[in-house]
Formats: structure tokens, sequence, C-alpha cells
């Protein structure tokens, strides 16, 4: 199935095309997942010349999840990606921030940066993505580069990138969705979403909520989401757009089963992050300008103090993610693209505690970082495109640290159509937050950036004219100036001064016997010189769907094992099951139901949060 690109940011490292690409190519990256993605928009670089560990998830896998948050969906389509858990609210909840995703190992909360068309998101103090903030109800595609990305993105994207392109008006006139479940533990799911284009004019509106009572007592959750999109195509050659979105969400936290005392802790958070850009696309040209704006507000109850008495104050704060972009790709001759950008970006925010009685404030932070950027990188194909080069290289300034140097270099070699050889060397970064910089005793304001040095070798081999491919990525992983806490003169404090090797290997398949049977599979294995908690030494999934007619039937396993926890080991297998049948009307209705964990198997990701059990949804959704 085809879909065409809607980033308004236009600034996604994957849904970049030049003129000289073609249709093949863009099949080649995105065949790993049987997708096959049409891009129209370029941007910041051409996807067919590069070197990198590349994955789209596409409309069709995320939609037929009926999941309302996203990263379910990516860690089973993603071998080496995990993402820490707590119970039905997955999670972000206070006493652990939003929930730590690797790729590789590599993770920790703030090594991979998510986007939103392009657009960075974290909180501006403590450095982390949000990822209970990302639903599927306005996301058409994810875009997820495993290795870093930061030559193009900077700080954050260390150990890879993960871009949500946002969904925009495809038909003329109106067209939109309803959809509604209800389940296990009291959970809720509600969505809407319509489009409208007409002519040059594009227009998108999404809301979704969702609530549960949480798989135990003192664990429910809600959450609001709206999003907004308009784009206006000026000419032929240019397009202006806009975006804004708006999420908020609460959510409680028990504490660890084996206390005596219910901590009685809640998080609340509120997030925006809104954009307007400008676009070109001419033959031998493309780009964009784009300003951002991400905000976000925080309010949290720590639950108990150390003589379990309920704390007097609550946790505020207010961070700022805002920065502008400019990019340009030009293609002078065929078989060449050239790739420059400047990026300015400027973070940080106030954090206080709040008495509960009086409402007075006892100030905790407030400070922001400067960060301005250059780079270019030169792709050039030889060979009628079986032989393609790649090198670029960025300078990132910061008022914090100073300069960083970002370089990547690496090449795609194709013997024959039907198979394809990468090798990439890549250099990733890190900045400080403003936590690890001045908050709390541990801070330090002369930490500098980590960083990571990463050798990758992919191959993949398409087979039965296409309908099979198999993938093998071996990669090998240096990083370097990890920050950790140290006692210095009896007192912690932050330092550059972690090390750790990574190592290991991803197999993947994908087979379509035909239009009704489709299978895929993926397995990866990490082995590390140091302890990493929240990845699995070994994650394997295997998928299968079958959709005769007016049904949908799929069947999934994901199996774990050599999960490191704060303090044990966990090995687990889930099995998963989800049925549909679409009404044949004019608008048509579908009803869906769907199991998880079917086995009951008991397990843990987060160390005193046992995952739920057996759970069920069901439910209904309406196309018109």
């Amino acid at each position: 199935m085809r879909y065409k690109s809607a980033n308004i940011a236009a600034m996604s490292l994957l849904t970049a095309m030049s003129a000289a690409a073609n249709a093949s190519e863009a099949t080649d990256t995105t065949r790993v997942l049987d997708e096959v993605v049409v891009v129209e928009k370029a941007a910041k670089a051409p996807v067919p010349l590069l070197p990198l560990d590349v994955r789209i998830v596409g409309s069709e896998t995320i939609d037929r999840s009926t999941e309302s948050n996203l990263l379910p969906v990516l860690q089973n389509r993603i071998p080496g990606m995990f993402v820490t858990e707590r119970g039905l609210a997955r999670f972000g909840v206070s006493g652990g921030a939003a929930g730590s995703v690797s790729i590789r190992g590599v993770g920790g909360g703030n090594k991979v940066l998510f986007l939103i068309d392009g657009q960075p998101q974290w909180a501006g103090i403590f450095g982390h993505s949000l990822p209970d903030t990302y639903v599927t109800n306005d996301v058409e595609r994810v875009e997820v580069v495993s290795g870093p990305s930061s030559l193009l993105y900077g700080s954050g994207a260390m150990g890879g990138s993960v871009n949500l392109v946002t969904r925009r008006a495809r038909t003329d006139g109106f067209a939109g969705t309803l959809r509604a479940q209800a389940g296990s533990y009291g959970t809720m799911k509600y969505g809407a979403r319509v489009g409208y284009k007409h002519g040059a004019l594009r227009l998108m509106a999404a809301a979704s909520y969702e609530r549960s009572d949480g798989s135990r007592r003192g664990m429910g959750y809600w959450l609001a989401n709206q999003y907004v999109n308009a784009s206006y195509e000026i000419g032929r050659h240019w397009e202006a757009g806009a975006n804004l979105m708006l999420t908020e969400t609460k959510a409680n936290n028990p504490g660890e089963c084996d206390r005596a005392l219910p901590l009685d802790m809640w998080a609340q958070q509120l997030r925006t992050t809104a954009s307007v850009s400008v676009k070109n696309r001419y033959d031998r040209s493309s780009g964009g300008l784009q300003a951002y704006y991400n905000w976000g507000k925080h309010k949290i109850d720590d639950g108990l103090d150390s003589r379990n008495k309920p704390r007097t104050y609550l946790f505020h704060s207010r961070d700022y993610n805002m920065g502008v972009t400019a990019y340009q790709t030009v293609n002078p001759w065929d078989g060449n693209d050239l790739s420059v950008g400047v990026d300015f970006k400027h973070w940080g925010g106030r954090a206080y505690n709040a008495d509960k009685a009086t409402g007075e404030e006892s100030p905790i932070v407030d400070k922001h970082v400067n960060e301005i950027a250059g780079y270019a990188m030169m792709q050039q194909a030889l060979w009628h495109n079986r032989l393609s080069l790649n090198a670029g290289v960025r300078l990132e300034h910061s008022s914090q640290f100073g300069s960083e140097w970002v370089p990547q270099a690496g090449f795609v070699l194709r013997p024959m159509n039907s198979n394809r050889l990468k090798f990439s060397y890549g250099r990733g970064f890190r900045s400080p937050n403003i936590r690890e910089l001045y908050m709390y005793p541990p801070h330090n304001p002369d930490l500098k950036p980590e960083s990571m040095d990463n050798l990758e070798v992919e191959l993949r081999q398409w087979l039965l004219s296409g309908k099979l491919n198999i993938g093998l990525s071996l990669y090998y992983i240096k990083g370097d100036n990890l920050i950790q806490t140290r006692m210095l003169d009896g007192k912690p404090h932050n330092e550059n001064v972690g090390a750790f090797i990574n190592k290991g290997v991803e197999v993947d398949a994908g087979y379509r016997l035909n239009r009704d049977w489709e299978f895929t599979a993926n397995y990866a294995y990490l082995h590390t010189d140091t302890r990493i908690v929240g990845a699995p030494r070994n994650k394997v999934f295997a998928e299968v769907n079958f959709t005769p007619g007016q049904w949908q039937f799929g069947l999934d396993v994901m199996g774990v094992w050599g999960l490191e926890t704060e303090k044990t080991t966990e090995d687990y297998a889930l099995l998963n099951a989800r049925a549909a049948y679409t009404l044949a009307m004019a608008k048509p209705l579908t009803v869906f139901v769907k199991g998880e964990n079917l086995t009951a198997a008991k397990y843990q990701i987060n160390y005193g949060f046992p995952m739920p059990g057996a759970t069920v949804m069901a439910g209904l959704e309406w196309r018109f």
C-alpha cells in the first residue's frame, strides 16, 4: 500500500527524496516492514543514498494495532528498540519520569531523540522525551534511525532518532474517523479525526481521550490530546504550513508493590508544540525554513518523605524548547546531492517547590542554554546507483560547553537489484541537561557532552520477486564521557567519567504470501560490557496477519530474555491476538476486539511494578 508524506515540518532525516531518486529506492528503504511509502516533499537529506539503518512504520500498521500510544507499536517492529513500562498507564508516572526508550542499549530516557514533524521534543529542564504524549490518532507514520543521527539533528540523537510524521488531509472534501473502545480495568479510549482538502488548502484536526483505573489500586491515569494542521500550496514550488498539538495527562503511582505504605504519588503534565514553515521544491533543489516552539508545565506530588509522612509541597516546572532551522538540498548533476543547513535552539526552564498550604515558592533552578549549528553532507551515486558514497560534518556551538564536531561517512552498495550492503560510521553526542548542570547536590555546571562512535554493517536480500525480504545488521558502539554521579569530598558530584561498549546483531524478515497472508519477524541480540537497566539481551517478535475479505485477524508473540531491572533479571513471553470485521457500507464501520498477554505471563519491567495479566479491549471505528 502506498502513502504520500505530509510532513509540514519537512525536517525529517527520512522523508527526503531528490529529483534523481527513483521510486524503487523508496521501496527499498521501507520494505523492511512491508510498507511502501512514496515521499512527496523533500527535506534535509536524500534517503536512498543514506547508509543509515532506516525503518518506517506506516499508517496501515499503526491503525491495525488499535493502540492509542505509539511506543508499543514501535517496540515490536524495531528490532533493537525497547521501552520501559509500569502498567496500563505504561510510561510516565512520577518517581521515574517518562519511562526509558533505548535503541541498541543506548537510551536511559535522554539519548534517543524524538521529533514531531522534525521538531525536537524534550522537556527543557530534564532533557528527556515524554512518551505518554505520543498518540496514534495524530500520526501518519513513524521514521526510526537506529544509530547516531546527530549530524542532522544535533544533541539528543546520540543513540538514534524517532520522527513522528503527523496526518493531513488526503482526499477532496471532508473525510474522517471516529473510534471508541473499552476494556479491562475500566479502560476507555475515544478518538476523532477529520480532514478537509480543497484545491491548494489542506486542514486536519484530531482529538483523543483515554482513562483507566489501572491494574493496581492507586494507579489510574487519564490523557487528552488535540491536534490541528493547516497547509497551503503557493504555486507549483512553494508550500506554507502550521501545526499545533496540545496534550495533557495525569498518572498516579502507588509505588513499589512490596512497600509497607503506598506512596500516593502523582504527576500531571501539559505539553504543547507548535510550528510554522515554508518549503520549496524544484527539479534540482528543495529546502525549507521552520520555526518551532515547544512548551511544558509539570506538577508532581512526590508522596511520602523519609519518615513516611506526606510531603508538604508540590514540585512545579515550566520548560521550553524553541528554535529555527533552515536547510537546502541541491542536485547539481545526476547522482549528486549536497545538503546544507543551519539550526538554532534555545531551551531551558524554571523549577520550584510550592507549599501545599500557602503556595509559597522555593526556587530550584531558572536557566537556559543557546545552541547554534551548521552542517553539510554530500552524497554521490556511481555506476547507475550501484554504489553511493556519503560524508558529512556538523559543527555545533553551545553557550554552556563550547563547540562539538560531528562527522559521518559511509556507503551503500547494490551488486544486484535484489540485494544491498550498507556500511556507516557516525558520531553522536548529548548535551548535559539543566538538571545535571544546575539542580540538586550532584549538579556540575562544567559538564561536557556525552559522545558515542558507531560502526554498522547491514545486508539486505529480496527473494521470491520481492515478496520475501531478509535483513542482517551488525553494529559496534563505543561511548565516552558519560555523565555519572561520584562522591567528591563526601558529597555526590556529576562528572564525565563513564564509558561503555555495546555490540550486537539484528535480524528481520518479512513475507507477503498473497493479498490475505503476511508474516513479519525480528530478533535482536545485545552484548554490553556494563550492566544496563531497561535494555534486554535478547528480544524476538513474530506476527502473522490474515485478511480474508472483510475480516482481519492478527496473532503476535514477543519474547524478552535477560532484561535487567533495578534488582532482578526478567525473562518473559507475551501472546497477543486481535480480530476485526468491517461492514460493507458506504461509510465503513469496523468492529474489533483484541487480547494482550493472553497466557497471563507474570513479569515486571520496572522493579516493584508487576505488569497486568491478560487484558481485553473491544471497540468500533467508523470512517466517513
